[in-house]
């Protein structure tokens, strides 16, 4: 990992240490300054001081860089500094002070709680904003309140163009110059109830605001509808067919392995075994009983297991810290939060693995229509692996899909460097569907289980694992590869590049130059 992502790992981790302590005597943690009081600014961590819990108090000396504060539940956090772009992002509650200037996307959909920003702020500052109060002394840039829905911003300078674009909801109050609207945007001057309001907020910091400040809010409240466009998988794996390899069966006494070992990329722990390939997608895992449900990993909401993994999104990343303390590993579900660029998304990882054991794994979720840039930034964040989902709107063909995946992995250099690769689908897997991933070169399959028994799910696919590879001639997944895989139309071979079966030969489109 890069330097600075380990230094601001660190750094987390010790706060995390001293506010232990700190906290059950009600006093400040205090990061910048030696033993004799000596100045040792920080400068440039990112994803700091974030995920802070109710009631801590934090004083930092430096220039910190993306997500400074994120995911705040209830701390106060003073910076003698500045920071760049979302400063506060998704904050919960509590209070964020920052001496000098910001960057871009302060306050990034916060809910609740306030932001205090002595300097200036840069573009899209409250951008998709939920609740909660910013307030800025300086200048913001463009897009003020970008998608704003809720919450209020108060800007005692000016702010750049197309302030309010997109807004749904919530207020922006802003006393310096303020160009016009964008449409179903409205402007107007601020009335005495709202002068009050600001003046309350802005005595205790020795502000003022003159009577002549302009709102801006939206002509009439949309409906926000948040839902996405239907995802699923319109043809499956049921044409492609498995064969064997070779002429001869493995006897049945012989050993037969069914095991994937997942590790990380950096080789640093013992990893994670799956006794059959398969990720159980579900709600909680803790209820479950017996000895195959008991060793088999799922993919979690809540409440995880040790061997299990979390899936991280839009709904649960403020809270996260619980729930990842003691888990396998994590997905962060890219479908499921907002944009990010990668400084961003690097600081966001850095605030949950600072929090995570050190042998947790870390994986990105995406789909399949993504795949090259899922796998790059996989690659470039130094994380273990990928979470390809091949639903996707208007319907994934699987057999489309796993050419794109395998092209991908080849550009990236996934299998040299020990990276793990999982696909999701929407249903059930049968055992089929795991060895058909397994070949593809996809080392596990995602998905949920079937009725209410996942013991006596796990154990029957155990044993048609098997036998399946006593069939296949294969004593162990990893020998398993695409020649033992059969296109059973045209169509499929087409779009797949497999050899059409009874036809041991690949077809002539794919022979030309």
């Amino acid at each position: 990992m890069r330097n600075n992502t380990n230094k601001s790992i660190k750094l987390n981790r010790q706060l995390d240490k001293l506010l232990v302590e700190a906290m059950k005597k009600d006093l400040l943690v205090k990061i910048g300054w030696g033993r004799e009081q000596d100045k040792k600014p920080r400068d440039g961590e990112i994803g700091a001081i974030s995920l802070l819990p109710d009631k801590s108090k934090v004083l930092l000396l430096g220039n910190l860089g993306e997500c400074a504060g994120a995911m705040n539940n209830g701390g106060v956090f003073t910076l003698q500094g500045s920071a760049t772009s979302m400063l506060g992002a998704f904050q919960e509650s509590g209070k964020i002070i920052v001496e000098r200037d910001v960057g871009s996307k302060a306050g990034y959909k916060m809910k609740g709680g306030s932001i205090i920003i002595q300097g200036s702020a840069g573009i899209e500052t409250g951008a998709s904003m939920l609740g909660g109060t910013i307030i800025v002394r300086g200048h913001t840039g463009d897009s003020l309140g970008a998608n704003m829905q809720g919450g209020m911003a108060i800007i005692l300078g000016s702010t750049g163009a197309d302030p309010g674009v997109g807004m749904r909801g919530g207020k922006l109050v802003i006393a310096g110059s303020c160009p016009p609207p964008g449409e179903s945007v409205s402007m107007r001057s601020i009335n005495k109830t709202e002068l009050e309001e600001c003046k309350i907020l802005l005595k205790p910091l020795g502000l003022t605001i003159s009577d002549d400040a302009l709102v801006l809010e939206t002509l009439k409240i949309l409906t926000n509808d948040n839902s996405k466009l239907k995802s699923y998988i319109a043809e499956g794996f049921e044409n492609i067919s498995l064969i064997p390899d070779n002429i001869e069966r493995i006897p049945e006494h012989n050993s037969i392995d069914p095991y994937t070992l997942v590790l990380p990329n950096n080789l640093e722990s013992e990893g994670i075994l799956f006794p059959i390939p398969w990720l159980v997608k579900s709600d909680d895992s803790n209820k479950w009983k017996g000895f195959n449900s008991e060793r088999q990993p799922a993919l979690v909401t809540d409440n995880p297991r040790k061997i299990d993994f979390v899936i991280i999104n839009d709904a649960n990343l403020s809270n996260a810290k619980t729930l990842i303390e003691e888990c396998a590993g994590i997905f962060i579900d890219l479908k499921n939060l907002p944009p990010m660029n990668d400084a961003e998304l690097e600081a966001i990882i850095v605030s949950l693995k600072s929090r995570m054991i050190e042998t947790s794994l870390i994986f990105l979720r995406d789909d399949v229509n993504r795949v090259e840039e899922l796998f790059r930034l996989v690659v470039e964040l130094d994380l273990d692996g990928a979470f390809v989902d091949l639903s996707v709107p208007g319907g994934g063909i699987i057999a489309a899909s796993l050419p794109l995946i395998g092209l991908a992995a080849k550009t990236w250099e996934f299998k040299k460097s020990n990276r793990t690769i999982m696909i999701g689908i929407d249903k059930n897997p049968d055992v089929q569907d795991m060895l058909i991933a397994n070949a593809s070169g996809c080392n596990l399959i995602v998905g949920p289980y079937g009725g209410d028994d996942v013991e006596g799910d796990l154990m029957s696919k155990n044993i048609m694992l098997k036998k399946w590879m006593v069939e296949l001639g294969i004593d162990g997944l990893e020998k398993i590869g695409r020649k033992n895989l059969r296109a059973n139309d045209h169509n499929t071979a087409a779009i797949s590049g497999l050899r059409l079966i009874g036809y041991n030969r690949p077809l002539p489109m794919w022979l030309r130059k």
